[in-house]
């Protein structure tokens, strides 16, 4: 044909519209057109749309040659995988590496490298399960953490799922590679825990140190499940994505997707959101499981005092066969000065101190609780302008899936031993206790 162009249009612009397939199928008219269809420039783009892929690497990250040879290398990889399947489970996976790059990289080290087919073969075999193809081509992508719950050294803080603090409570949510998975699974089969026979569950994530928490994939149905407090022995679960986003009705369908997936992408969408955040407790960062942004978090400001709040389901902590205290809640409590200082009676003063707290807690519409005490957890802390934010953490139980929370904390201008002026009430905006659809 000897064309290099269409119009206006060259014939390398309009082969990289037409994608990969179709430039491998014009490649085979004649040796103009293979020349033009083998230029890098065209599959370095190809690479790029499809696999996020910046540099000619395999799935292991060795360099290959060409971006031509990366893309041939990348099908052959996933060969018995649907292909979109793979650049949804693929853009995923990135998502979630290039947020813990930018802001816990300690967290990124302790990724994996993929698993071989053989190694989940391996797993299938021993557990007798199958995995959902979506979560294989997660493991054929990032096999867990380096460092997960099981292990007795495992630095506390870089759990993938993250965690929160509360009261006497540490969680922090970790990734299992396929070697725990095998030896979670068959540990917590040797405690006598029966599941429906007709269901296949292994444990993918989890917490052990010191918190237990524990995420089960059910590899018939593809749900994903967390373990409550009657987990062991009679296996109380909750599951951990809505079931009718689920579907694996088709193995063979680009379009099927499974708990763990789903799980994955909303994880990533509120880290990249901003709605959950890093939190730094001394020398140890963790993502911290409390939302940062409306409106799931509460912002009151009151004389110049600004209170934000918010709160977080406990699976674990939840025990179905109570019906007076079903759902345990843990909430958060943020408070510090703004830059203009207390603002009370004409005067801006340069510090404040809590003196008592008031909470009005709500079960739906029914008040269950109604609190007035002293301080916060033994405290009473001084706010000044430009510290910052004063963090507590409590919980409290519900009969409930849903309810609320509200009150007030009373602050005395200066300090409570050199008080500046009379005592004002700051607002807590009141702030929702609710069962999530998505669990983490």
């Amino acid at each position: 044909m000897g064309l290099e162009s269409v119009g206006d249009l060259p014939l390398k612009e309009i082969l990289s519209k037409l994608g990969p397939k179709h430039t491998a199928i014009v490649a085979c008219f004649n040796r103009g057109l293979r020349n033009i269809a083998s230029e890098d420039s065209l599959w370095r783009k190809f690479c790029n749309d499809e696999l996020g892929l910046h540099s000619p690497v395999n799935l292991y990250g060795n360099s290959l040659p060409s971006f031509k040879e990366t893309y041939q290398a990348w099908r052959e990889s996933f060969n018995r995988y649907p292909w979109p399947l793979v650049i949804r489970v693929k853009r995923c996976c990135d998502r979630l590496k290039n947020w813990l790059t930018i802001n816990l990289p300690e967290a990124k080290a302790t990724l994996r490298k993929g698993a071989s087919e053989a190694d989940i073969q391996k797993l299938e075999e021993i557990l007798k399960v199958k995995l959902p193809l979506p979560t294989r081509i997660l493991y054929r992508l990032c096999d867990g953490q380096e460092c997960s719950a099981y292990d007795s050294d495992c630095p506390v803080g870089l759990g993938l799922i993250g965690g929160y603090c509360f009261n006497d409570r540490s969680v922090n949510v970790c990734l299992f590679p396929l070697r725990q998975i095998i030896k979670g699974t068959m540990e917590i089969a040797r405690h006598g825990l029966s599941f429906n026979s007709r269901s296949k569950y292994i444990v993918v994530a989890g917490s052990l140190i010191p918190g237990y928490k524990f995420f089960f994939l059910n590899c018939t149905d593809g749900q994903l499940y967390v373990g409550t407090s009657n987990f062991l022995p009679d296996g109380e679960m909750l599951p951990c994505v809505p079931n009718n986003l689920i579907n694996l009705q088709n193995a063979s369908s680009d379009q099927q997707q499974d708990a763990m997936l789903l799980w994955l992408e909303e994880h990533a969408r509120r880290l990249e959101n901003g709605i959950i955040k890093i939190r730094k407790e001394g020398n140890i960062r963790s993502i911290n499981l409390f939302p940062e942004k409306p409106p799931l978090c509460s912002t009151a400001i009151t004389n110049g005092v600004r209170v934000r709040a918010s709160s977080v389901f406990i699976p674990e902590a939840a025990n179905l066969q109570d019906h007076s205290e079903k759902y345990l809640f843990a909430y958060s409590i943020r408070m510090s000065l703004m830059p203009e200082g207390c603002i009370t009676g004409g005067m801006n003063i340069s510090s404040c101190q809590l003196h008592r707290r008031h909470w009005v807690i709500c079960a739906n519409d029914v008040v269950v609780s109604d609190i007035n005490g002293e301080g916060v957890i033994g405290m009473s802390p001084l706010l000044r302008p430009g510290e910052e934010e004063f963090v507590y953490e409590s919980c409290t139980p519900l009969p409930t899936s849903s309810g609320s929370v509200r009150g007030s904390f009373t602050f005395v201008p200066g300090r409570l031993g050199d008080p500046k002026d009379g005592p004002f009430e700051a607002e807590v905006a009141e702030f929702s206790l609710s069962r999530p659809d998505y669990i983490f």
